[in-house]
């Protein structure tokens, strides 16, 4: 049985957008769930859209989710370059072989010329920018004038003008085209450089891809590929057409409409493993009702049976929640250490930051929210005295000032400063009072945070801002109290 050799192969613009990477996903997957290859190739023939650090950016970003590829630019391979304008002599040497087999010609047409051929097509009502086909039929005797006054020239794809193409695709099933409305669409430009379709093809081939994984959006072109394929007289692959990432049920996610790329995720507050369990959602489906998953886990269960050829809906509400997974799946270690610089951005006070985070990662669903829900460590926010009432724990303002007066000196008498022996000392109060304990804890939480929604109740805040700071707390929740 042939290896499976899948790739991916973005395009150097500078970030990482979601629709990219679950490409990227699925075609790992496809390769490591059969113990095949997954290649990474650089496709920067539109040498304008290049960003200088996007090379970066996508080793990046495949390291971060962990899509370890086996072949690549920088790691080498038996079939590189795998960067496409590095490979411009290969894609020279394949379109000549093309017009000496007649699936080819040389079109000396003017950037003048189709510009009057595109103004007649819209006078005339007629599809905008398809070729004429001018120089299809050229005689030898002038493509060698125009050859000796070194005319520039492009190499377009002869297409045949009958019949249908047509392939099966895995998501989408038979795929049939007229060949009358396929363009003579152009392979190799002016300036050397070869166009998206024919270096991918050509690329595909000579690397030994078995499985593209592409967007939907590539369906239209790929009889175009096929014919080339024929042409050549290669083998072409199994293709896995996925769905479009939507934002809503009639606008496809964009980075230019300013949705999210995976940098952007991260930003926010987004664990790399969680937005790759998403990413895996988004057009796939998993046998059972499981929907939290490793990569390990992911290899083990992929199926290409399980694609839907339905549009993906980008759910921000859901990848929070696969977030929330993730962060409670974390060791303590692990959590504490990616919460550090959120901490840091609302918390320059010393504060037990173990307990701390013991507390937020049950609580935490992206890291972002971290900051606003600890701020109050620094500054007592103003707060209106009414936070004190929860009927709940039957409580108001002036209990509240009771049970604090009453905590007041429990706090000051406590000779070890840690969670066990404050949390029995007011247990013990609470049963000489004859009240829950909620009634003692509840206005403790308030005159420590002055808010409710905090990583944990009112003895760990006390723990982790410290006795000093608790006890002037209280101090200052009595005045408050007391004033009305």
């Amino acid at each position: 049985m042939k290896q499976i050799r899948t790739r991916f192969a973005p395009s150097p613009t500078g970030y990482m957008h979601v629709g990219n990477l679950r490409t990227a996903l699925y075609a790992y997957l496809t390769a490591k769930h059969e113990g095949g290859r997954f290649v990474l190739r650089i496709e920067d023939t539109d040498q304008g859209r290049r960003v200088s650090d996007a090379l970066d950016v996508i080793y990046t970003t495949l390291r971060e989710t962990s899509l370890h590829w086996d072949e690549g630019p920088d790691i080498g391979g038996d079939v590189g370059p795998y960067i496409q304008s590095e490979r411009l002599a290969i894609y020279q040497t394949y379109g000549r072989q093309l017009i000496e087999s007649g699936h080819a010609y040389r079109c000396f047409c003017t950037e003048e010329r189709l510009k009057q051929l595109r103004e007649a097509q819209m006078t005339q009502g007629e599809a905008v920018g398809n070729y004429d086909g001018c120089c299809r039929q050229l005689a030898a005797e002038e493509i060698a004038a125009q050859l000796s006054e070194h005319t520039p020239y492009v190499i377009r794809q002869k297409m045949p003008q009958q019949g249908v193409s047509a392939f099966e695709d895995v998501v989408y099933g038979r795929i049939a085209i007229e060949n009358s409305v396929l363009e003579d669409q152009i392979l190799l430009k002016s300036d050397g450089f070869p166009t998206y379709n024919f270096a991918n093809v050509v690329d595909d081939h000579l690397m030994g891809i078995t499985h593209v994984i592409r967007g939907s959006e590539y369906l239209s072109s790929t009889p175009k590929y096929n014919l080339l394929y024929q042409a050549f007289g290669w083998e072409a692959p199994v293709y896995m057409h996925c769905p479009p990432v939507m934002k809503d049920a009639r606008q496809k996610l964009s980075k230019r409409n300013g949705d999210a790329s995976y940098q952007d995720l991260l930003a926010q507050g987004y664990l790399s493993a969680a937005v790759v369990n998403y990413l895996l959602l988004l057009g796939w489906s998993p046998k059972g009702e499981e929907e939290i998953f490793t990569l390990p886990e992911m290899i083990e269960i992929w199926s290409l049976a399980n694609l839907s050829k339905s549009p993906a809906i980008f759910d921000p509400a859901k990848l929070r929640a696969i977030n929330a997974a993730h962060i409670r799946g974390l060791t303590e270690g692990e959590f504490y250490r990616i919460a550090q610089p959120w901490i840091d951005q609302a918390v320059s006070g010393s504060i037990d930051r173990r307990l701390l985070c013991q507390n937020l990662q049950p609580r935490c669903e992206i890291l972002s929210d971290i900051p606003a829900r600890i701020d109050f460590f620094d500054r007592l926010p103003d707060y209106a005295l009414d936070l004190y009432t929860n009927k709940k724990q039957k409580t108001t303002p002036e209990s509240a000032l009771q049970a604090l007066k009453a905590i007041q000196p429990l706090i000051m008498a406590q000779a070890e400063w840690n969670r066990d022996d404050l949390v029995g000392a007011l247990e013990q109060l609470a049963a000489r009072l004859d009240k829950k304990n909620g009634w003692l804890m509840y206005p403790l939480g308030i005159a420590l945070a002055g808010k409710t929604g905090t990583p944990g109740g009112g003895t760990d805040l006390a723990i982790i801002m410290g006795k000093e700071t608790t006890s002037e707390r209280i101090r200052l929740a009595i005045e408050r109290l007391e004033n009305g």
